[in-house]
């Protein structure tokens, strides 16, 4: 069977791009997904015997957009096939077509026990380096099968990512490239149906530094400098104080005997840091300290979501129990939100105006934001002591300010 698709220039060159490992590097909206389906139902046409590899960072990535997108394609060809939730698998059975297996990169000691005739690695430069290094390393080790009736058979592993600074992906596609390395870059404007307004819209939710990455395609350093580099003390400075009675917004990272909590103030759609607590020993501390200082104040606390089973200090209750108790309104998500994503929201708050610091009543937070760098692992440093108050501070930001990616449905063209 042959499949004739409609496709961007930069997908056309991917697709044909005749190296045994490719990467696609692409801005958003520029249809990374949809190459990935794509070549990896060129492959799965090729023989019936063909087992077709599928990764992506996780769990509910893996079901919820590579299984749904392929299963979405697959049937609009009339190409009969099942999805076996216990294999994690997409089993075929139209002559001719092979199956796919779906695995995930978040343990890489899991990728064995199966040969695979290609791979293909969604998102693959959101993993730390070292850790992206060793599942890559694991999968083209599976990369061996060898299907019938294809006449040399081409173990091709392929990856799909926006670009996250120098991170795997520039190392072993641009830093240690062979000859069996190609790379295409994708900036999202190559995509002629993105909707009116996308690429504003990346401008608005992103610092500029992020938005050219995430745009272009291109590889940029995100990690130069300090960690919240749209923290300029003069531009980002307030003189907003608490005023009596008003609502506080209280940011709160649990650390035993460096407990670090954030006060901020709204004005319209600002935040303000007003004050901050330093140093606290636990969670029954701060809530004394917030009680004494705000009695005639309502206080929502935005904490460290790990403390809804942490305890800080030897008691039956969690943290953030605690503070329900104290009367405090908490806000929390289930789990915390990536660390990258908090830092985003932050710059761009700084950046926009939308996040202030009276640097007067918050010296401690104010040296921290201008001080914190990241690490020789490009995560940003927690051995200086500069993260506490970061973190804290910034916990607000990332709930009430979230990063909302454009959305776009960027689909390829098949005709069978």
């Amino acid at each position: 069977m042959q499949l004739k698709i409609k496709a961007t220039k930069p997908q056309a060159d991917f697709l044909t791009l005749d190296r045994r490992y490719r990467l696609f590097c692409a801005g958003y909206g520029a249809g990374k997904s949809e190459a990935l389906v794509a070549a990896a139902m060129i492959d799965a046409c090729q023989s019936s015997d063909a087992l077709v590899a599928v990764y992506a960072p996780t769990f509910d990535l893996v079901r919820l957009i590579v299984a749904a997108r392929l299963q979405e394609k697959l049937a609009e060809h009339g190409i009969e096939h099942k999805y076996n939730r216990q294999d994690n698998a997409i089993y075929t059975s139209t002559p001719d077509w092979g199956d796919f297996i779906l695995r995930t990169l978040d343990n890489p000691e899991r990728i064995v026990g199966y040969e695979s005739y290609t791979a293909h690695v969604d998102e693959l430069d959101t993993l730390k380096t070292e850790h992206a290094k060793d599942a890559w390393n694991k999968i083209i080790a599976r990369n061996r099968q060898q299907p019938s009736g294809i006449n040399n058979p081409f173990n091709q592993a392929s990856a799909y990512t926006t670009p996250e600074g120098f991170r795997f992906a520039h190392w072993r596609w641009v830093q240690n490239a062979t000859d069996e390395h190609g790379i295409v870059q994708a900036p999202s404007y190559s995509n002629p149906y993105l909707p009116e307004g996308y690429l504003n819209s990346l401008r608005e939710s992103y610092p500029e530094a992020l938005a050219d990455a995430y745009i272009e395609g291109k590889f940029v350093n995100l990690q130069s400098g300090t960690v919240y580099s749209s923290f300029d003390r003069g531009r980002c400075h307030s003189k907003e104080q608490i005023a009596e009675g008003e609502r506080l917004y209280v940011g709160l990272d649990f650390n035993v005997g460096k407990m670090a909590a954030v006060v901020y103030i709204r004005r319209g759609e600002e935040l303000h840091a007003a004050e901050e607590i330093v140093d606290a020993y636990d969670t029954p501390a701060v809530i004394d300290t917030l009680q004494e200082r705000y009695p005639q104040h309502t206080i929502c606390v935005y904490p460290d979501a790990s403390g809804t089973s942490r305890k800080t200090v030897n008691a039956s209750q969690s943290d953030i129990a605690l503070l329900q108790q104290a009367g405090f309104q908490v806000r929390a998500p289930k789990r915390n939100p990536a660390v990258k994503d908090r830092i985003i929201a932050a710059n761009r708050g700084f950046e926009q105006g939308l996040v202030k610091v009276n640097t007067k009543r918050c010296p401690e937070f104010t040296r921290c934001l201008e001080q914190q760098a990241y690490d020789k692992n490009g995560e940003p440093d927690k051995t200086s002591g500069h993260d506490h108050l970061n973190d804290a501070g910034t916990y607000p930001i990332a709930y009430e300010m979230p990063v909302r990616k454009p959305v776009s449905d960027v689909q390829i063209k098949f005709a069978i």
